[in-house]
Protein backbone atom coordinates (compact mmCIF):
# COMPACT_ATOMS: atom_id res chain seq x y z
CA UNK A 1 0.00 0.00 0.00
CA UNK A 2 2.88 2.34 0.81
CA UNK A 3 4.22 2.14 -2.75
CA UNK A 4 0.88 3.39 -4.11
CA UNK A 5 0.88 6.33 -1.69
CA UNK A 6 4.41 7.20 -2.80
CA UNK A 7 3.34 6.91 -6.44
CA UNK A 8 0.40 9.22 -5.77
CA UNK A 9 2.82 11.67 -4.17
CA UNK A 10 5.09 11.49 -7.23
CA UNK A 11 2.18 12.14 -9.58
CA UNK A 12 0.75 15.03 -7.57
CA UNK A 13 4.20 16.58 -7.14
CA UNK A 14 4.91 16.38 -10.87
CA UNK A 15 1.51 17.85 -11.76
CA UNK A 16 2.09 20.65 -9.23
CA UNK A 17 5.48 21.35 -10.81
CA UNK A 18 4.03 21.44 -14.32
CA UNK A 19 1.12 23.70 -13.39
CA UNK A 20 3.47 26.00 -11.49
CA UNK A 21 5.69 26.24 -14.56
CA UNK A 22 2.74 27.59 -16.51
CA UNK A 23 1.71 29.95 -13.69
CA UNK A 24 5.30 31.18 -13.42
CA UNK A 25 5.18 32.58 -16.93
CA UNK A 26 3.01 35.42 -15.62
CA UNK A 27 4.10 35.43 -11.97
CA UNK A 28 7.71 34.24 -11.50
CA UNK A 29 7.16 33.51 -7.80
CA UNK A 30 5.55 30.23 -8.88
CA UNK A 31 8.94 28.96 -10.05
CA UNK A 32 9.86 28.06 -6.45
CA UNK A 33 6.85 25.72 -6.25
CA UNK A 34 7.75 24.38 -9.69
CA UNK A 35 11.23 23.41 -8.51
CA UNK A 36 9.87 21.88 -5.30
CA UNK A 37 7.23 19.95 -7.24
CA UNK A 38 9.67 18.43 -9.71
CA UNK A 39 12.22 17.62 -6.99
CA UNK A 40 9.49 16.05 -4.87
CA UNK A 41 8.31 13.95 -7.80
CA UNK A 42 11.72 12.34 -8.18
CA UNK A 43 12.09 11.79 -4.43
CA UNK A 44 8.70 10.07 -4.34
CA UNK A 45 9.51 8.06 -7.46
CA UNK A 46 12.70 6.77 -5.84
CA UNK A 47 10.67 5.75 -2.77
CA UNK A 48 8.23 3.91 -5.06
CA UNK A 49 11.11 1.95 -6.58
CA UNK A 50 12.56 1.16 -3.14
CA UNK A 51 9.13 -0.12 -2.11
CA UNK A 52 9.35 -2.67 -4.91
CA UNK A 53 7.20 -1.39 -7.76
CA UNK A 54 8.95 -2.21 -11.06
CA UNK A 55 10.38 0.80 -12.92
CA UNK A 56 8.37 0.18 -16.10
CA UNK A 57 5.10 0.07 -14.18
CA UNK A 58 5.91 3.00 -11.91
CA UNK A 59 7.18 5.20 -14.72
CA UNK A 60 4.27 4.31 -17.01
CA UNK A 61 1.64 5.12 -14.42
CA UNK A 62 3.50 8.24 -13.22
CA UNK A 63 3.91 9.60 -16.73
CA UNK A 64 0.47 8.74 -18.02
CA UNK A 65 -1.53 9.98 -15.06
CA UNK A 66 0.70 13.05 -14.84
CA UNK A 67 -0.14 13.91 -18.45
CA UNK A 68 -3.85 13.29 -17.93
CA UNK A 69 -4.12 15.31 -14.71
CA UNK A 70 -1.99 18.15 -16.07
CA UNK A 71 -4.22 18.42 -19.13
CA UNK A 72 -7.38 18.41 -17.01
CA UNK A 73 -6.12 20.97 -14.51
CA UNK A 74 -4.66 23.16 -17.27
CA UNK A 75 -8.12 23.35 -18.77
CA UNK A 76 -9.67 24.22 -15.41
CA UNK A 77 -7.03 26.66 -14.16
CA UNK A 78 -5.75 28.28 -17.33
CA UNK A 79 -8.66 27.89 -19.73
CA UNK A 80 -6.61 25.74 -22.10
CA UNK A 81 -8.65 23.76 -24.62
CA UNK A 82 -9.79 20.26 -23.86
CA UNK A 83 -11.44 18.98 -27.02
CA UNK A 84 -13.40 15.73 -27.35
CA UNK A 85 -10.46 14.17 -29.20
CA UNK A 86 -8.14 15.20 -26.35
CA UNK A 87 -10.63 13.69 -23.90
CA UNK A 88 -10.61 10.45 -25.86
CA UNK A 89 -6.81 10.49 -25.75
CA UNK A 90 -6.88 10.94 -21.99
CA UNK A 91 -9.25 7.99 -21.67
CA UNK A 92 -6.86 5.91 -23.79
CA UNK A 93 -3.99 6.91 -21.51
CA UNK A 94 -5.96 5.87 -18.43
CA UNK A 95 -6.94 2.61 -20.16
CA UNK A 96 -3.29 1.96 -20.96
CA UNK A 97 -2.33 2.51 -17.34
CA UNK A 98 -5.00 0.04 -16.24
CA UNK A 99 -3.70 -2.52 -18.76
CA UNK A 100 -0.17 -2.12 -17.42
CA UNK A 101 -1.25 -2.57 -13.81
CA UNK A 102 -3.56 -5.52 -14.50
CA UNK A 103 -0.82 -7.20 -16.52
CA UNK A 104 1.67 -6.68 -13.69
CA UNK A 105 -0.73 -8.19 -11.18
CA UNK A 106 -1.29 -11.19 -13.45
CA UNK A 107 2.46 -11.66 -13.92
CA UNK A 108 3.00 -11.50 -10.14
CA UNK A 109 0.33 -14.16 -9.52
CA UNK A 110 1.76 -16.40 -12.25
CA UNK A 111 5.27 -16.05 -10.81
CA UNK A 112 4.01 -16.83 -7.31
CA UNK A 113 2.16 -19.91 -8.58
CA UNK A 114 5.24 -21.16 -10.41
CA UNK A 115 7.40 -20.66 -7.34
CA UNK A 116 4.80 -22.38 -5.17
CA UNK A 117 4.56 -25.34 -7.56
CA UNK A 118 8.33 -25.75 -7.81
CA UNK A 119 8.54 -25.79 -4.01
CA UNK A 120 6.04 -28.66 -3.79
CA UNK A 121 7.72 -30.78 -6.47
CA UNK A 122 10.48 -31.87 -4.10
Amino acid sequence: MKKWLFLGGAILSEVTGSLSLKAGLEHPGWYALMAAGFAGAFVFLSLVLRAGLPLGVAYGIWGALGVALTALFSALLFGEPLTPIMGAGLLLIIGGVLCIELSRQHADKTREALLSDSGHAH
